[in-house]
């Protein structure tokens, strides 16, 4: 054994060192003075976690053997970092002699960039070049992920078999969002989407997932068949990855409860000037409640108790079964083109005719205090507020209790015991912009009134465009009916108006678990001419003005489509009115659209013929239908219920979606849109 040196330190000790490791450092040092160590191999086919400064550093120091390698993996990173013009640059820079493998990263590689920078249909077919039998596991993730955001996440066969291609390259949190994605992209296949669809006879999976979403369609409303009907699939289709582990909308049908309504709080405010409001929400409750519905002849209902009153008692001399059945009117009459479709609406629960509700007053004592009282007093749901700053205040509520307000926050809260139902502008201008793009309508015009209020309808109407792929929104304001009068002698209404400017953000795009921030929107504004539809919120008096003057501005061949939000449909329009509006499409709801002529005829006498005050009629029917369903509104995507407010389904959130019926003005009639 060799001895040992010591050496003697500043201190004076003495520390051993042993004299091989002296020597071999020393020879190291004497025959490599001047080399870097050596960098570590490039693999193209596995992940580039590092930074693009990295990848760029070793591209610089590498031999030319490597360079290609280090290129695409700084390209990759590049674009993980959002720097595209960097990560383009690199990539026309690429050498032409690339291997088999380094040219299937580097179309990839394209296909990302294409991608982020939003040239879908060219990175279809960037990606449609490539071999996916030459990819590793890592870049088929990437190369799937990489359709699927070329799809733009639209329901279609490529997308949906995209996702079944990748789930089984996932684990864990990405496996189960793969499999939640999956169902979300087969949900929203139309039913024409889903009869033309063609699969090969070897694609057992997809052909399990079909046959999941026909139970699903099948038997939502109903949540004990679908639970039934989900475990019967899972037998038939044992190793379809749905079948060994659920979606998640689907593993919540399995844990579905009914929630409690024997007991139902109505929070209202019983005084000041939203007492009228609350009068008409309470009236429709009632009614609905002592069995007025939709598709029930108003003579079927049957008289129950008054509702206890929490606080002062309201004044009940108009009772919700006693209203005199006169005629309105002027009243446009609705002629039915066809039969109704049959309500989709679920059998209201037996045990609901004997639930016990109990009316408290939000102008009187804080919410915080009514919710602790409810709770007190055994209610087991809370129907209300109505004020938006109540309903404000529910975000930062500790109550247990279910609630379904009747208004939304301005971002509503995801809270898992609270609904929100309100018949808000917004939620029309959204279902508007649905109703425009059906028709294949492409550049719209919006005619708003100046200020908040319009304000607020655009950005809802912009937010669902651009949700449906449309691009640039115009607007314009409108004022008065006086300033109207003065426009027909000054040149009229212009058919061309400013971009919304409050258009979302660009979606970011998420590649093989990396997000690639969008770049910025460039859409350009759109001048007069080719607007191909007007969508108007205007009172009755503003919109006899607005439509002359639209005919007047355009041309047989140009002339836009025009459509109106339920504003403007009012009692008392006679049949000049009804003349003069000859061709437009506007919105209400069922009620008011002529699905229930008895119940309308009922409504419109009670409140003298007060369309806003029927409006809020229809939203207390409502209120009690969705209170006897909150449970499955809350816990079952896809469940709707027919209404007379519209059809009811919840979006993310909780938030009541309507969709409305659509009439049109035709030969001084109002008919259903086909």
């Amino acid at each position: 054994m060799l001895s040992s040196t010591f050496v003697r330190t500043k201190a004076g000790r003495s520390k051993p060192v042993r004299l091989t490791a002296v020597i071999a450092a020393a020879l190291f040092l004497a025959g490599c003075p001047s080399q870097a160590p050596q960098t570590p191999p490039a693999n193209i086919q596995d992940e580039a976690s590092a930074s693009s400064d990295y990848y760029l550093q070793q591209l610089q120091q590498s031999s030319n053997d490597n360079k290609a390698d280090w290129q695409l993996l700084a390209i990759r990173a590049l674009l993980r970092e959002g720097k595209l013009p960097q990560a383009s640059e690199q990539l026309n820079q690429l050498p032409k002699n690339l291997s088999s493998v380094q040219q299937a990263e580097s179309q990839l590689l394209a296909a990302e960039l294409q991608v982020a920078n939003k040239s879908y249909v060219s990175a279809r077919s960037t990606l449609g070049h490539i071999d996916s039998g030459s990819l590793s596991a890592n870049q088929l993730v990437r190369f799937y992920q990489a359709q699927i955001a070329a799809n733009q996440s639209k329901p279609s066969l490529p997308l949906i078999r995209a996702y079944i291609a990748q789930e089984p390259l996932l684990t864990g949190k990405a496996h189960q969002n793969n499999l939640d994605q999956t169902w979300q992209s087969l949900l929203q296949l139309t039913p024409q989407g889903m009869n033309s669809l063609v699969i090969n006879a070897n694609e057992n999976v997809l052909q399990g997932w079909l046959d999941l979403l026909r139970v699903y369609q099948d038997n939502k409303q109903d949540p004990d068949l679908l639970k039934a009907g989900i475990k019967d699939w899972q037998n038939r289709y044992p190793q379809n990855p749905a079948a060994k582990t659920l979606p998640t909308q689907l593993n919540q049908v399995l844990n579905f409860t009914q929630a409690s309504t024997s007991k139902i709080a109505l929070l209202l405010p019983l005084n000041g000037q939203a007492k009228v409001f609350a009068d008409a929400i309470q009236k429709g409750f009632e009614a609905a409640k002592y069995g007025v519905t939709p598709s029930t002849p108003v003579q079927q209902q049957q008289p129950a108790s008054a509702p206890e009153q929490a606080t002062q008692p309201t004044s009940t001399d108009q009772n919700a079964n006693g209203a005199v059945s006169t005629s309105a009117p002027d009243a446009a009459p609705v002629t039915t083109a066809e039969p109704s479709a049959p309500s989709t609406a679920p059998m209201t629960p037996p045990q609901a005719a004997n639930a016990q509700i109990k009316v408290y007053d939000t102008s009187s004592q804080p919410l915080a205090t009514l919710l602790t009282q409810a709770q007190q007093d055994g209610a087991t749901l809370v129907v209300g507020p109505l004020l938006k700053e109540n309903v404000d205040q529910l975000a930062s509520s500790t109550t247990t209790l279910n609630v379904l307000a009747l208004n939304q926050p301005e971002t509503p809260k995801d809270n898992p015991n609270i609904c929100y139902f309100a018949l808000s502008p917004e939620d029309e201008a959204r279902d508007a912009a649905r109703h425009i793009w059906e028709q294949q309508k492409r550049q719209p015009l919006l005619l708003l009134p100046r200020g908040a209020f319009g304000d607020r309808v655009a950005k809802a109407f912009n937010q669902e465009w651009q949700k449906l792929g449309g691009q640039t929104v115009l607007q314009q304001g409108i004022g008065s009916a006086s300033e109207l009068r003065q426009m027909v002698n000054s040149g009229g209404i212009r058919m061309s108006g400013t971009p919304i400017s409050a258009a979302p953000a660009p979606q970011a795009v998420t590649i093989a678990g990396l997000t690639i921030p969008a770049p910025p929107s460039d859409m350009p504004a759109t001048s007069g001419g080719s607007v191909d539809s007007v969508y108007i919120v205007a009172t009755q008096s503003q919109l006899t003005l607005i439509k002359p003057m639209i005919d007047m501005a355009t041309n047989s061949r140009s002339k836009p489509a025009m459509y109106a939000s339920s504003r403007s449909y009012q009692a008392g329009a006679g049949p000049d009115f009804r003349l003069e509006m000859e061709g437009l499409q506007f919105s209400d709801i069922p009620l008011l659209a002529g699905a229930n002529p008895q119940l309308l005829q009922q409504a419109s006498s009670q409140f003298r013929n007060d369309y806003s005050l029927v409006r809020l009629y229809a939203m207390g029917m409502d209120a009690w239908t969705l209170s006897n369903h909150f449970a499955e509104m809350r816990q079952l995507p896809g469940f709707q219920v027919s209404g007379t407010t519209g059809v009811l389904t919840a979006a993310p959130g909780c938030v009541i979606n309507r969709k409305l019926p659509w009439l049109q003005y035709r030969q001084g009639t109002v008919v259903p849109v086909s």
